[in-house]
């Protein structure tokens, strides 16, 4: 059985352990379809994250999310009708060198060419935002994901953020922000013209892509991080325990608040946001 790898863990996964292949690329048309694949290919037609000529750069940290997605878009191009290009990118920001191997181990067992870079982005991190590094990392990874995708003329970049990063960025939005903001399924970039987000495993939820990977005998890496790995607290691990406790009174809370970011009531809102620009309702109050 397969865990998530941090800077502690494993470097090989042996033999025994590892599913074959093509176990584990038929396992996500035919066990996981209805949980994996069928969500995959709704949220794609949903939101149309792929058109024909397209040339997405799937970004590959390492981890179960960014993997099961990598494979994704494999089988997609496997049985698909689309006509586009894949390049699939890692960056390298500073992992520990058995880290590393882990990485690289895992992608070419699954058969997933991909195309290595470094950033050094660990050490920035450390130097300038010791105490609170994970959004500085985020924010810089992100810059170097899409400078590595305009590099290689790819015109999408996408993410492996799933169903329940969604559900949670909005209550973290809400809860420690004061906003109602969710994590959009796709968006252009405004540093990087003519490149666009995209977020395919937007309706696929954790609990199977976990069940997956384990299945699958990967040893996915976690956060790895070499500044963080000591720090806790994190609210993003706190949202996820209040949303498993208020599952146990109401079993399909994440699902309503999934639900709710997509039919918000203009007509009943006190206020909200526009292209940085602030509106109130009592800004067309007497036009009723």
């Amino acid at each position: 059985m397969s865990k998530l790898a941090g800077s502690g863990c494993k470097t090989m996964v042996s033999a025994e352990e590892r599913a074959l292949l093509p176990d584990i690329e038929r396992s996500i048309i035919k066990k996981y379809r209805k949980p994996i694949w069928s969500k995959f290919i709704k949220a794609i037609k949903d939101f149309n994250l792929i058109s024909d000529g397209d040339k997405i750069a799937v970004a590959i940290s390492g981890g179960k999310d960014s993997t099961l997605m990598a494979k994704l878009f494999q089988e997609l191009q496997r049985h698909g009708n689309n006509n586009f290009e894949l390049q699939f990118i890692v960056m390298d920001p500073g992992y520990h060198e058995d880290i590393k191997k882990l990485l690289i181990s895992n992608c070419e067992y699954l058969k997933i060419p991909i195309h290595l870079f470094e950033s050094n982005i660990f050490k920035i991190v450390d130097d300038i935002a010791q105490d609170y590094p994970c959004y500085m990392c985020a924010k810089m990874r992100r810059g170097a994901l899409y400078s590595q995708a305009r590099e290689l003329g790819c015109n999408k970049l996408a993410l492996g953020h799933h169903f329940n990063d969604v559900v949670e960025t909005t209550l973290l939005n809400m809860f420690y922000a004061g906003c109602f903001k969710t994590m959009l399924p796709k968006l252009k970039s405004s540093h990087f013209q003519g490149l666009e987000l995209i977020r395919p495993l937007y309706y696929v939820e954790e609990k199977y892509i976990e069940n997956f990977t384990q299945e699958s005998g990967i040893w996915p890496l976690n956060c790895a991080c070499m500044v963080a790995a000591e720090k806790t607290g994190n609210k993003r691990y706190e949202i996820k325990d209040l949303i498993q406790e208020l599952k146990k009174k109401y079993k399909n809370i994440d699902k309503l608040i999934m639900k709710a970011t997509q039919n918000v009531n203009m007509d009943c809102i006190l206020g909200w946001q526009k292209e940085g620009k602030k509106y109130s309702y009592l800004d067309y109050y007497d036009e009723e």
